[in-house]
């Protein structure tokens, strides 16, 4: 089917676990003529749902991607994001590959955790937002006061586009044809509150509906004006509707092609040009006939074809047989085989035009967040980075076999390439592999599907906490690093000044020697030895941070001073000086957001204060649960998943975000230290 940019619709659903989207994603798909029969997340039916994993626990655990082409010509780009806080990864890097994010809301719960924080990274992001009510057919259900907390919770910008009738049997529209009866509301009202929000968006437009009223604008008018609204924010449509009965798909979709932005129309995505002080923004044109700029926005290693990166173009062509570059590289790869993925499948296709949602296999320089270009004049082009959550929790492991450390290791990195929030790390001193993911299942979910995938099996125990140090107060340090070993001599004096930073600070590394009493050729090797003095720890072994370093004074010899003698003096002298500086521990604190039912509250909350925690306050949720917002040491969250589970009865779930560092209590820091055993330096 032939389309141009203008008839290419890219939305996401996204929204809290349990909320229905894959559900809706496969209710979309059949009312648009993709599939002939919607599948069941229950039987693993569904498009979506295809890894085992996902089948097994009836969760998504990755973005999926399908397409809908409209009879009209419009082509309709449908990414299904993963829900649970554990897989954010996945659902925020697909986010950016639409111009449309629908967060769709369970009648029933209402308002949950990830509702809010995904209405405001997509605010952030620039995407124009529309609120989806599911499940619109439970009994029991109060829309009327679910609909003013969307309002109170995200603004009065917040509008149904359609309301509820038959007792959520059917919509009736409030934009198009507004008549009829509705569950609650007047949809006259409900259709008076749209048209005033969309024409004060321009002065112009405002003025005419003042004197001519309504019928005296032109469709092309409100369009451009209700688009202009969605763009800046100030109009959030809402839409309802009960993806297993069917109410309201079918409007759904003739919303999305009739009112929401094309690639053309949307905010321009957030790329820039060159780094750091140096970069400036661009503006990808969603020109067919220009150079391609293209965004990996997906990874997936797929047993069978290989590396798949997936892309959104957002400027020029991408035809099958021609060559692309991967961000800077200097050698291009060509595009052998083009596909569009549908779920499961690869369709191959001969060329991506602007607003495209296509693939390429077996490309190994591509990776996440990879900018696909044609041209040269594309070098030092990526898009502003997404603000993922910092995984904090973390196994190490180690292969349950004895030689499989490779497969591991290989097995690992494919794992990372596809999730953004899983990191590996390697400490090389204590020879010790650890996963770090979101929570305790994220990352276990991810060690079994690499036996799944790749049959590797590891055996797992906690890892070190991520403690770091610092220092309470300034000092001076000094050393005089002398050797004579009969021929040639090794000298370096250093006198420096260590200062504490603001939390957050990182490191300063300042020069104020005068009149060459360093050398400026020996200056680089103090700082290594400074920074080996960061990574060895004073207290405990851990890292140190937030310190800022100013050496001002030391003595040099023409003939034995060299770089190895001042990276000893800078070492020693940073330590004599963090030495009286009042060196402290600091432990990760974390942000926990826990649901729980109301009956279990009071449990819950007492757990919390035996482990060290600030509890913020709680909010009470539609359907007997309550929210418990804490902050609290990540110590002392170590295998809390299980704890929970028990004092709730399997009901209690919670997410888990990285806050600030603080300084450890006394007693903490006396058993961190007394477990530590410094080697003994060797100059």
């Amino acid at each position: 089917m032939a389309y141009s940019t203008a008839d290419i619709r890219n939305i996401a659903l996204a929204g809290h676990a349990g909320a229905g989207k894959t559900t809706l994603f496969e209710a979309l798909l059949l009312a648009g003529g993709t599939i002939g029969a919607a599948g069941a997340v229950e039987r693993g039916t569904t498009v979506s749902d295809f890894d085992p994993m996902e089948k097994e626990r009836h969760h998504s655990m990755q973005a999926s991607i399908a397409a809908i082409d409209r009879p009209g010509g419009c082509h309709v780009n449908l990414i299904d994001t993963p829900g649970l806080h554990d897989f954010r990864g996945p659902a925020l890097s697909a986010l950016d590959a639409v111009e449309t994010v629908a967060i769709v809301v369970n009648a029933g719960a209402g308002i949950e955790h990830s509702t809010r924080r995904l209405m405001e990274h997509a605010r952030l992001r620039g995407d124009a937002r529309l609120l989806v009510i599911n499940k619109i057919d439970q009994d029991g259900i109060d829309l009327a006061g679910l609909v003013e907390s969307l309002r109170e919770a995200f603004g009065s910008e917040c509008l149904p586009i359609n309301l509820p009738a038959d007792g959520g049997r059917s919509v009736v529209d409030c934009f198009f044809r507004p008549s009829g009866a509705a569950d609650f509301s007047s949809v006259a009202e409900a259709h008076q509150r749209i048209i005033d929000q969309v024409v004060e968006i321009n002065e112009n437009l405002m003025g005419r509906y003042l004197d001519v009223g309504e019928a005296g604008l032109a469709g092309e008018d409100l369009h451009a004006a209700f688009e202009q609204c969605l763009r800046e924010g100030h109009l959030v449509p809402i839409c309802f509707c009960s993806a297993r009965s069917g109410a309201g798909v079918a409007e759904l979709l003739d919303l999305i092609e009739r009112l929401l932005p094309n690639p053309a129309e949307g905010n321009a995505p957030p790329f820039v040009k060159g780094q750091g002080a140096d970069a400036v923004p661009l503006r990808a044109e969603p020109d067919p006939d220009r150079h391609v700029i293209a965004d990996v926005f997906k990874i997936v290693n797929d047993p069978f074809v290989g590396k798949l990166g997936i892309f959104r173009v957002y400027q020029g062509t991408v035809r099958r047989d021609t060559q692309l570059f991967v961000d800077d590289g200097r050698k291009p790869f060509k595009v052998g085989h083009l596909f569009r993925i549908h779920g499961k499948d690869h369709v191959e296709i001969d060329c991506a035009i602007p607003g495209d949602i296509a693939a390429v296999a077996k490309i190994e320089d591509i990776h996440f967040d990879a900018v696909l270009h044609d041209s040269h004049d594309e070098d030092h082009i990526h898009l502003a980075p997404l603000a993922f959550p910092q995984p904090m929790f973390g196994l190490a492991v180690e292969p349950a076999h004895k030689g499989q450390e490779a497969k591991l290791a290989n097995a690992l990195a494919k794992l990372s390439e596809e999730d953004p929030c899983l990191r590996v790390e390697h400490d090389a001193e204590l020879n010790e592999t650890v996963v770090r993911g979101l929570s305790d299942l994220h990352v276990r979910l991810t060690l079994e599907r690499m036996r799944q995938r790749y049959g590797v099996e590891v055996a797992t125990r906690p890892p070190r906490i991520a403690y770091r140090e610092t220092i309470a107060a300034p000092a001076e340090g000094h050393y005089r690093h002398k050797k004579q070993t009969g021929g040639a001599g090794q000298f370096g004096e250093v006198y420096l000044r260590v200062e504490p930073l603001a939390r957050g600070g990182g490191f300063e590394f300042v020069d104020e020697v005068k009149g060459g009493a360093i050398p400026g050729q020996f200056m680089p090797a103090v700082e290594k030895g400074v920074r080996q003095g960061l990574a060895a720890g004073a207290v405990a072994g851990f890292a140190m941070q937030d310190i800022r370093v100013c050496v001002y004074d030391g003595r040099s010899h023409p003939v034995d001073s060299k770089e190895v003698a001042f990276v000893a003096a800078g070492r020693k002298a940073f330590i004599d000086a963090v030495a009286k500086a009042q060196p402290v521990v600091l432990e990760p604190i974390v942000n926990l957001d826990i649901a729980v039912p109301d009956g279990h509250m009071g449990d819950v909350t007492g757990g919390l204060a035996g482990k060290r925690a600030r509890i913020h306050g709680t909010d009470a949720r539609l359907g007997g649960e309550c929210t418990i917002k804490a902050q609290v040491p990540l110590a002392e969250v170590v295998g809390y998943q299980t704890e929970l589970k028990a004092m709730t009865a399997g009901r209690g779930r919670y997410a888990m975000e990285f806050s600030h560092y603080e300084a450890v209590p006394a007693q903490v820091q006396r058993q961190l230290a007394g477990a530590w055993r410094p080697h003994a330096d060797e100059d």
